[in-house]
């Protein structure tokens, strides 16, 4: 019987399925057909949204913004089908920020709704175990070998939804272990922070964190609230268990705070000066685009676009000149030239109101601060002002900033990979904690629970004193000295230290990776590329490994999904395939 292996049960590999489900009827009618889901977490969760894992932990988006389900705004070949978003299902307030919980039920319902939707001569079959490897050659059928099984699963096609993956200590992380084994201190390197043992962190004792992003929140939550504390009237009441969190990153400040406010009014209309032409002409060039050089002056102007836009139409009483005059000089300046910022400058009087985006990623460059209790106060500032502006409808314009930033993600999966910067600035800007979150810094700062190290941390390891030591570029000549050191941060992509041996397996086998790591594949249908740039005819990965990860881990509804795109153009490809061989089968029986 045709068979096609899914190697992943959580979010991606459930939206594959509701995917194949919804094509199924058009492209494979009433075939037989077994489907393999691989996973040693149960389906529709996965690992990263499990049930099993702290009531205290939140999602960082509104339930409101939370969709498995396609719309009209989404661009793909099989059918429409909406669905409720989280807010919907589940009962929810709209602006509320659900627990992880909460949206591990609503995935599991909708693997159980795309399992019911499919046709009755497909059959799903679960596998809670690890797959070690696939098998097979390019044009012929592949072998799955899967943990505790000693008899692969034969399978037609392949198709991995891994999601975030673990990897081996680099260089670095093994000689801050093994400095940490010889000196009796602790070393948490970069994980999931739901998956650490953070019970081997001691009360009342200072503990270095390197990276101030989402990892950072939730291990914030676990080693406060998770250890009886409780936040009441705006401050914070200590149960006396926690450490002390001495926190830095290379930008020295926490993720922008999500937005607080819907949008209301005239959307931006984009793509407009980074779309699918200017995609287009970027993969005609004879060479590699560099996207510092020829995609970051795009993707500038385009930010720049959405937010002058909302500025003009929203706020004129903040503008100097009427938009279709603007708008036309804007649209014939030279992207990131100077003509472009002497036209803001004369168009926009207060600086506040242009859009800076170098400022943005490094708000603390070039600020030096006399004392770390100096910094405390100065970043408590910037804390609180980031979070009042996040919160008030009238910079709007931030808003129409976040919709170019999805924009212009789902016009960069068909650049495949370009490097690691982008990702990280985008999750920056538009992959922000909740606004209750960043209170809750603000009391934990308040309460000494928290300090703020500064931007440009550098950690190192003092053989001669046997201690961890930190300092950074905002207070120079200032070092803070602990027994524990923390990696608040996801291991980076690489499929040369995976500790899937899966992909460890894969890429030995030929298939081609970036140089930050991450799978290649082909950005029209999600096939895996091998070191020749040719795409294989029956292993497909989609997902956060691959070259063509999408922004955030879920779509808001209404704009566009660009994963959902290519999960439709995936089932599709994958549906004719499987069609074929079945009526092959049929006629050779």
């Amino acid at each position: 019987m045709t068979s096609i292996v899914v190697i992943g049960a959580g979010p991606r590999g459930t939206g594959f399925l509701e995917r194949l489900a919804a094509n199924a009827p058009e492209l494979y009618a009433d075939l037989p057909l077994d489907i393999h889901l691989v996973d040693p977490h149960p389906p529709g969760g996965g690992r990263i949204w499990r049930h099993e894992q702290s009531p205290l932990l939140w999602m960082n988006s509104m339930a409101e913004d939370v969709t498995m389900f396609t719309d009209e705004t989404v661009t793909l070949d099989g059918p429409v089908l909406p669905g409720p978003t989280l807010a919907e299902w589940a009962g929810l307030d709209g602006q509320s920020f659900p627990s992880r919980r909460q949206q591990s039920a609503y995935l599991r319902w909708v693997y159980e709704e795309a399992v019911a939707a499919l046709p009755p001569t497909v059959t799903v079959h679960e596998h809670r175990a690890r797959a070690l490897r696939v098998s097979g050659p390019r044009d012929g059928g592949q072998l799955v070998w899967i943990e505790g099984r000693t008899e692969p699963l034969a399978a037609d096609l392949v198709v991995l939804t891994l999601g975030h993956l673990d990897a081996e200590l680099d260089d670095e992380q093994r000689g801050l272990a093994d400095f940490a084994r010889r000196n009796k201190l602790l070393h948490l390197p970069p994980d999931f922070t739901a998956d650490s043992d953070l019970s081997v962190l001691p009360a009342g004792e200072p503990v270095i964190v390197r990276g101030f992003g989402l990892a950072f929140i939730d291990l914030m939550v676990l080693l406060t609230e998770g250890r009886g504390g409780r936040h009441e009237n705006g401050e914070y009441v200590p149960s006396g268990r926690e450490p002390v969190l001495y926190v830095g990153s290379r930008r020295g400040v926490p993720y922008h705070s999500k937005i607080g406010y819907t949008w209301r009014g005239e959307r931006p209309p984009l793509p407009r000066f980074f779309g699918p032409a200017e995609v287009d002409m970027l993969l005609s060039r004879s060479d590699r685009p560099d996207f510092r050089r020829d995609i970051w002056p795009l993707i500038d102007k385009e930010l720049g676009y959405a937010h002058y836009h909302r500025l003009f139409t929203a706020h004129p009483e903040r503008t100097s000149v009427n938009w279709p005059d603007f708008e036309e000089k804007y649209a014939a300046a030279e992207p990131a030239g100077p003509e472009l910022r002497t036209l803001v400058a004369a168009s926009v009087p207060d600086p506040a109101d242009r859009l800076d985006l170098a400022a943005l990623d490094h708000p603390l460059d070039g600020m030096r601060f006399s004392s770390y209790d100096v910094l405390q106060d100065g970043l408590r500032g910037y804390i609180a002002a980031d979070l009042e502006r996040h919160h008030d409808p009238g910079h709007s314009e931030d808003l129409a900033v976040f919709l170019g930033l999805l924009s212009v993600y789902g016009q960069l999966i068909r650049l495949g990979g370009i490097g690691g910067w982008w990702h990280g600035f985008f999750s920056y800007l538009a992959s922000g904690p909740p606004g209750p979150r960043l209170r809750q810094l603000l009391a934990l700062s308040r309460a000494g629970v928290v300090r703020f190290l500064g931007a440009g941390i550098t950690v190192e390891a003092d053989e001669r004193r046997g201690i961890f030591r930190a300092g950074s570029a905002s207070v120079p000549g200032e070092w803070t000295e602990a027994r524990a050191l923390v990696e608040a941060r996801l291991p980076e992509p690489s499929l040369e230290r995976t500790r899937s041996p899966l992909l460890r397996a894969l890429y030995a086998d030929g298939a081609a990776a970036t140089p930050d790591g991450l799978l290649s594949v082909d950005p029209a249908d999600g096939r895996v590329l091998d070191r020749e740039g040719r795409p294989h005819p029956r292993r497909f990965a989609l997902g956060p490994h691959t070259t063509a990860r999408a922004g955030g881990a879920f779509t808001r509804p209404g704009t566009g999904g660009p994963a959902f795109r290519q999960n439709d153009a995936t089932a599709r490809t994958a549906l004719d395939l499987l069609r074929d061989l079945a009526c092959r089968e049929r006629l050779s029986a």
